[in-house]
């Protein structure tokens, strides 16, 4: 018997300047880490693409992901687990001087 694991639903919330892009409230998106939840989002939002990751499938400088409240942008980044999380907020950060 072959076990199948299935990715819980997860809640996701995008920032104000990120929702132009994609979609204007949380969205249920099952996934089992965070590359496969930007998979998910790009694929059902087009216009993601290239917002949220470089052409190398990595976060881009300036965009923030917090998986429970924790920001995994700089360590685990997109390799992030998602087994246990429940909310995932991605924000876009503005650069200034």
């Amino acid at each position: 018997m072959t076990r199948r694991f299935n990715a819980l639903m997860l809640v996701v919330h995008l920032d104000s300047w990120l929702r132009e892009f994609g979609p204007r409230r949380s969205e249920k998106v099952a996934a089992k880490s965070v590359e496969q939840l930007l998979d998910v989002l790009e694929g059902r939002y087009p216009r993601l693409r290239f917002k949220l990751r470089d052409e190398t499938g990595q976060l881009r400088r300036y965009v923030r992901v917090f998986v429970d409240g924790e920001d995994v942008s700089g360590t685990t980044g997109v390799s992030t687990s998602l087994a246990r999380a429940q909310t995932v907020d991605i924000l876009h950060s503005i650069a200034g001087g």
